[in-house]
């Protein structure tokens, strides 16, 4: 019982970090019909943040003190490399076909990993360890790191206040206005950039979070360390229909809890080496009974 609680929450806790970036994806889509492939890397990259803040910061005052500065200061950067990213990267791009966007996307994508290659030297970086969050607490005879418990709880305030932005500002009526019509939304008047902009900020500002959260759980760093879990997070926002956020969270924590029970099986079945392909198999069953996922609904096409 107690092995079934502990990984239970390590599954909850994992798919909580899954859903942070799940948004991104999801909420880009929803607006530009746009996969950013750069996202797990923009999650990547924060967490290489946090590890040379901390550094830096620690010189110039107590460790303590450091690393929650540096956390700020990864936050505050994180949403500056996500708006230089629309920017530069897709900006530019908005009346090109959609393919070229695309290439955009994973040119970004490798650009990041391979800058952060040459910064690191490929090498593996240690994330810093975080007070309070890498404290342990007992919870049914498990050792749980505090990061474990408070991820789903940290997850669901910031979908609820990321629910209510949408829903009742004036910022919000204007994205699902553009996430409905994009060319309508532009005739009256919208401010298309702003609208999209401020997306992508949202978007890099959960991936930051997410990658505290992650890396307090998995501290090595390396230059494809976003991969993965930007894949995941990307098959949790299809699994729970593209566009939607609710959808996106509901999925991420669903892959999570059946990635961990998976990894938690015992050695003798040795089955926990399927458990990244489990994640892509359980989308293609989906997809083949459910193409617009959970909570996804189905697309009208005008004549």
């Amino acid at each position: 019982m107690e092995y079934a609680i502990s990984i239970l929450l390590s599954g909850i806790s994992v798919g909580g970090q899954y859903a942070l970036i799940a948004i991104g994806y999801t909420m880009v889509y929803g607006i530009l019909r746009l996969i950013n492939f750069a996202h797990g890397d923009v999650f990547m990259v924060a967490g290489l943040m946090g590890i040379y803040f901390t550094s830096w910061l620690t010189s110039v005052m107590s460790p303590g003190a450091a690393v929650l500065c540096s956390l700020l200061l990864v936050i505050v950067m994180t949403v500056l490399l996500g708006f230089i990213i629309e920017r530069v990267a897709y900006k530019p791009l908005r009346s090109a076909p959609r393919m070229s966007v695309m290439i955009s996307a994973i040119g970004v994508s490798y650009l990041l990993q391979n800058t952060a290659t040459y910064i690191t030297g490929g090498q593996p970086m240690t994330y810093p360890s975080i007070p309070f969050l890498f404290d342990t607490v007992t919870v049914a005879g498990n050792n749980i790191k505090w990061a474990v418990l408070l991820t789903p709880v940290l997850v669901i305030i910031l979908v609820l206040a990321l629910t209510q932005l949408i829903n009742r500002t004036k910022v919000g009526m204007a994205m699902r206005a553009v996430a409905k019509d994009f060319e309508t939304s532009r005739l009256m008047g919208i401010k298309i950039n702003s609208v999209i902009s401020v997306t992508f900020v949202i978007g890099s500002a959960l991936a930051a979070v997410g990658s505290i959260l992650y890396f307090t759980n998995y501290q090595s760093i390396v230059p494809t360390a976003g991969a993965m879990p930007g894949l995941k997070a990307f098959v949790a926002a299809v699994f729970g229909g593209i566009g939607s956020v609710p959808g996106a969270v509901i999925g991420a924590f669903i892959i999570g809890i059946c990635e961990t029970i998976i990894k938690g099986l015992p050695s003798a079945w040795d089955v926990s080496v399927f458990s990244d392909a489990f994640t892509f198999a359980l989308l293609i069953v989906i997809l083949v009974f459910k193409p617009t996922g959970l909570f996804g609904e189905k697309a009208t096409d005008k004549v």
